[in-house]
């Protein structure tokens, strides 16, 4: 009975860990250096929103790029870079770099921009 008890167990912590790798249940992560409250001018200055429609950004409503809603429950980053801080900075700084042939634009953004803009995204 034990054994059937410890199995049961060990396959829904299997099933679990299955779900959380398939994109569900990564809540807030945090952006060493980065201030989530500067990332929504930082987004319309750079000019995210014509690309992307972002949560909580005026007039980010762009259709070219995905939608950026729940990005910490995200598995990658453009399809193929693991989705944390580190990656999605740079990211934003040098897409080109990071997936060459990528039709994001190099926008010239600072790391400490970059920072900003990741960390928002993170909480929204």
């Amino acid at each position: 009975m034990r054994a059937r008890i410890a199995v049961a167990l060990l396959l829904g912590a299997g099933v679990s860990a299955a779900a959380a790798g398939c994109g569900g249940g990564r809540s807030a992560v945090a952006v060493p250096g980065g201030n989530a409250a500067d990332g929504p001018k930082l987004i319309v200055a750079y000019g995210c929103g014509s690309c992307h429609t972002i949560a909580g950004v005026e007039g980010a409503d762009g259709k070219v790029g995905p939608p950026l809603a729940h990005f910490a429950d995200r598995r990658y980053i453009a399809g193929q870079l693991p989705n944390a801080p580190e990656n999605l900075v740079r990211w934003i700084m040098d897409p080109q770099a990071a997936e060459p042939g990528t039709v994001m634009p190099d926008l010239d953004v600072g790391e400490p921009q970059a920072r900003d803009i990741a960390a928002y995204l993170y909480r929204h």
